[in-house]
């Protein structure tokens, strides 16, 4: 599959590539990242392969970012509508000030004049609520969204780290009232993070929201750098995210991602982007590529098809073990059609208090 395989987000009419650039590392401004020059490299490179779909924030290296990308599309105008320019707002980048960030409507207002201002652009295609601001209604959020729509000043909405139930609840409501809702969901999730499919992968997928992953490599644990070999030798550009992950449980997964790779001929990076790209409700996954040659690679897991034995492999060192209400969802059917099999078992009804011609008060 190459990158212009695209995809429609979730329910959306709206076309992306299957591997969205993400631009967090464009901008050295805090210590770490790609240089202007490299950074705008690797956007010629990743639309010269076919991609269409990048993801920046505006709070990404003190918005420098949002800035590299704008500078790109002013030298090359005529690629701005065959682009989809997606970036966040909910930061605040102006310390001191209480409405400089969150998701209130006069922050929101701001946030989107600034950012278009930045893009070098009078429309933002998909506009990420970058995380839940507790402190704000969800209906002055939402409001204020929709009027940005109407404006024309964004085509489509979409909600990243926020609870289920909130996202549940904000769309419920756009519905109900004729505003814009979200289409598309932004969270993270890997082989090493997948707690996301305990409520929001299921929501995701029960409203129709496009699901598109960040870190799917657990910020670089899991892209063949590190492993039981090296391990205490080679350290990460970004430590804090990473050293926490480097132990026993992700050693032996990369060991089986490293066979794996050998099966397919093919590396450890592109294989856990493509166990990723192969989860249910995923539209688009978010590479982020601080040097050329990262984005040469990770696009590559496009030409990777996993086996159903490669996955049940990797699912069985990494399925997470779930709580109420999952952990209920086994014995249901017994209540709900008189009985079911657990765990190779069959049990009645009756061992729910349930008596075989009982009548119902």
């Amino acid at each position: 599959m190459p990158l212009d395989h695209y995809v429609t987000l979730g329910r959306s009419g709206l076309r992306v590539s299957p591997l969205c650039l993400g631009a967090m590392t464009f901008g050295e401004d805090l210590g770490w990242g790609s240089s202007v020059e490299e950074s705008q490299h690797i956007i010629d490179r990743y639309i010269e392969l076919g991609g269409n779909f990048i993801d920046t924030a505006n709070f990404y290296t003190k918005s420098h970012s949002e800035k590299i990308i704008g500078d790109h599309v002013g030298r090359h105008p005529a690629r701005r509508d065959r682009l989809v320019i997606a970036t966040k707002f909910s930061g605040n980048l102006y310390p001191g000030d209480p409405n400089g960030g969150g998701s209130g409507r006069k922050s929101i207002i701001s946030a989107c004049e600034n950012s278009l201002r930045r893009l070098q652009t009078d429309y933002i295609d998909l506009y990420w609520l970058h995380n839940w601001d507790i402190h704000t209604p969800i209906e002055e959020t939402m409001a204020a969204l929709e009027d940005l729509v109407r404006a024309g000043k964004v085509r489509y909405l979409g909600v990243s780290d926020t609870p289920a139930w909130k996202i549940a609840q904000a769309n419920v409501m756009a519905h109900f009232r004729g505003w814009s809702s979200f289409v598309g969901l932004q969270i993270e999730y890997s082989l090493l993070e997948r707690s996301v499919e305990q409520e929001l992968v299921p929501m995701a997928l029960e409203l129709g929201l496009g699901i598109t992953p960040w870190s799917p490599l657990k910020s670089g644990a899991l892209s063949g750098k590190y492993t039981r070999a090296n391990a205490g030798e080679v350290k990460g550009d970004r430590g804090a995210f990473i050293h926490s992950y480097l132990n026993e449980k992700t050693y032996a997964l990369v060991d089986e991602l490293a066979a794996i790779a050998r099966e397919q001929k093919s590396t450890v990076a592109r294989v856990a982007l493509a166990w990723v790209q192969a989860q249910p409700g995923v539209s688009s996954t978010i590479i982020g590529a601080r040097r050329l040659s990262q984005l040469e690679d990770n696009v590559g897991a496009l030409s990777v098809k996993l086996t159903a034995e490669q996955l049940g492999r990797l699912d069985t060192l990494t399925k997470p073990a779930f709580g109420f209400p999952q952990s209920m969802q086994p014995i249901f059917p017994a209540i709900h059609n008189g009985g079911t099999t657990v765990n190779g078992v069959f049990m009645e009804a009756s061992a729910f208090g349930v008596v075989k011609g009982d009548k119902p008060y």
